[in-house]
């Protein structure tokens, strides 16, 4: 086992990024404190999973839009990075730096709920996300129960917040010209199990 490097926050963001290169686990970067990020549940996989392949297929015939998973960094403003689960892009792809590792222009961002980031995902993140120019819906998925939360983007700083928790209601994401069911958002997840 090769020891991992360590660094204390606060750092700068150009430090966070150089240490984050060097690293196999993905750390997000907010207020110059670095966060880990934790593993996540089979639940998890599942619903990013099943969130990324819907609109994958909806776009696998497209030039114009794309689907990208947890591995993608975003920078979210000038300072900070986030893991998104699920990041949709219309339009060409804008990339930080010549390490093509960090994306600039999210038009969807999903994140799947867990008790250790229900709050973090609700509060400091969406915040982040909702001041992003580029970004026009943020959806937040629940593991243990049928609801799906989704902001759509009104004008700059009004967002409509719409619930979804019946599994034959459709989350509309305009921006991307998709649409996943409910109940394809949950296919073979056990809401049942309270591992979340």
């Amino acid at each position: 086992m090769s020891a991992q490097p360590q660094l204390e926050s606060p750092v700068t963001p150009e430090e966070y990024l150089a240490f984050e290169r060097q690293v196999e686990e993905k750390n997000e970067f907010i207020g110059g404190v670095i966060y880990p990020m934790s593993g996540a549940s089979l639940k998890h996989n599942q619903l990013t999973t099943n969130c990324a392949m819907s609109l994958w297929t909806q776009f696998k015939k497209s030039d114009y839009c794309e689907v990208l998973i947890s591995k993608m960094r975003v920078k979210v403003n000038k300072t900070d990075y986030v893991y998104p689960d699920v990041v949709a892009i219309c339009g060409k792809v804008q990339l930080e730096d010549e390490y093509c590792d960090t994306l600039l222009n999210p038009t969807v961002i999903i994140e799947i709920l867990s008790k250790p980031t229900r709050r973090y995902d609700k509060t400091l993140k969406a915040d982040l996300y909702q001041n992003m120019p580029t970004m026009q819906d943020y959806v937040l998925v629940a593991q243990d129960q049928y609801r799906i939360e989704h902001y759509q983007r009104k004008s700059q700083n009004q967002w409509l917040l719409t619930v979804l928790t019946d599994p034959r209601q459709v989350l509309q994401l305009n921006s991307v010209k998709a649409e996943i069911s409910v109940q394809d958002i949950y296919e073979k997840v056990d809401i049942e199990i309270k591992n979340v």
